[in-house]
């Protein structure tokens, strides 16, 4: 083996390493970051590119009964609580629990509002069904980390 590759051969082992040893926390912050972000953001109105179609969703499944404005603080609430609880690694069953509901209302403005998620329904989305597709890789996200969840109560013990 010559010099190069073998330079390349332990690079690319300690980069795998590094990853391997830092890559779940790398993930449970950035999607942390993006929970508390999004619901900080929909904390203040007009903020949110998906504030609009959240309430009529909301509306829409509550049967009216929680007004929009209650509606949107309650849904940011609960994204940074989702947040807080990536961030803080604490609670993460509970965490992964709200965050997984959470993904279920996000999606279903697929099936209540298909012409507003869609230019070409189902396969050019707009920006809110960007937005929305997107989850997919949250969702995903959640499915890892998940898996840590007993390791690390096992290691608490």
């Amino acid at each position: 083996m010559n010099k190069s590759q073998d330079f390349f051969n332990r690079a690319d082992k300690n980069i795998t390493q590094w990853m391997a040893k830092y890559g779940l926390l790398l993930l449970r912050l950035s999607i942390g970051i993006v929970f508390f972000w999004f619901g900080i953001l929909k904390f203040i109105p007009g903020l949110s590119p998906a504030q609009d179609l959240a309430i009529r969703t909301i509306d829409l499944l509550s049967f009216g009964l929680i007004p929009g404005n209650l509606s949107i603080n309650l849904l940011a609430a609960w994204e940074v609580v989702i947040g807080i609880g990536l961030l803080s690694g604490v609670y993460m069953r509970t965490t992964l629990l709200l965050l997984f509901l959470q993904m279920i209302g996000t999606m279903t403005p697929v099936f209540l509002f298909p012409s507003e998620v869609f230019t070409k329904i189902p396969y050019a989305p707009t920006l809110e069904g960007q937005y929305i597709i997107k989850n997919l890789v949250i969702i995903s996200a959640g499915f890892v980390l998940g898996t840590t969840v007993r390791k690390r109560s096992r290691s608490t013990r």
